[in-house]
């Protein structure tokens, strides 16, 4: 019997990758579909025509059906987000963090919906397994970020401003998405990196480990780089804040004998 159409190239396709090379190719074309489709709304009748294999193909791969699919596909896209932090720890820390929201941004530009419905849960796919890929994610980026700082042993205020910096990142990639006309990337990527060297000085006000940390990061700004452009721009405001809030006077002497 001749095999034609859509079976023989199924069948060509089959014969032509390893197990290897199959499994990876069904997990490439789900997270293709995930990007851009919510996981609900993507069967695993399209991942096998996307692929140009058969239904049964993929559920021999994957015997769990679409959400052991889904979190193989969401396992791959956490690895490839997780490299978007990867950034040499030399040079002044705003280039280094512009480099990696670069790469974060364009990875949420190229995975829309699937970025929206990763973030925002909900999905019916969604498991108690996916949830922790999801979290790993942000703490392994919280951990680069601190790696970046120069801190192995980071106090509380220090940990809980860069897991609020990586919360503020993906809330900020999420707006964006939604908005009708989506602020170019580079203007999100200037005013994140702005957001994490106010948020870090703030922070460093009222903390000896964040104030130490923060003097040794803005000793290697460049005086034309985002943090200087930065200070020049908040310094009158800050002028104006000093005459508007001036010290409290100092505490009277206590008249107690």
């Amino acid at each position: 019997m001749t095999v034609t159409g859509a079976g023989a190239r199924a069948e060509r396709a089959y014969r032509r990758l390893g197990v290897a090379e199959r499994r990876a190719q069904l997990i490439s074309t789900a997270l293709g579909l995930f990007a851009h489709r919510a996981p609900e709304d993507v069967s695993l009748d399209d991942v096998a025509a996307a692929a140009g294999v058969s239904r049964p193909l993929v559920y021999r791969y994957f015997p769990g059906g679409k959400p052991q699919l889904y979190e193989a596909a969401l396992r791959s896209a956490a690895d490839d987000l997780l490299l978007c932090f990867a950034e040499p720890e030399t040079g002044p820390l705003t280039v280094r963090l512009a480099a990696a929201l670069d790469r974060y941004l364009a990875f949420v530009d190229g995975h829309d919906a699937g970025f929206t419905a990763l973030l925002q849960g909900g999905s019916v796919v969604e498991t108690s397994r996916t949830c922790a890929i999801v979290d790993g994610v942000r703490r392994a980026a919280a951990a680069q970020i601190l790696r970046h700082l120069a801190v192995p042993d980071p106090g509380p205020r220090l940990r809980m401003m860069v897991r609020t910096w990586i919360a503020a990142v993906e809330a900020a990639s999420l707006i964006r998405l939604d908005e009708p006309e989506r602020p170019p990337r580079e203007e999100l990527r200037d005013w994140l990196v702005d957001h994490f060297v106010a948020l870090l000085t703030a922070t460093a006000a009222g903390d000896p480990q964040t104030g130490r940390v923060a003097r040794a990061a803005l000793a290697l700004e460049r005086p034309d780089g985002r943090a200087a452009a930065l200070a020049r721009r908040a310094a009158p405001l800050l002028a104006d804040a000093q005459h508007l809030f001036p010290p409290p006077p100092p505490p009277r002497p206590s008249t107690a004998p």
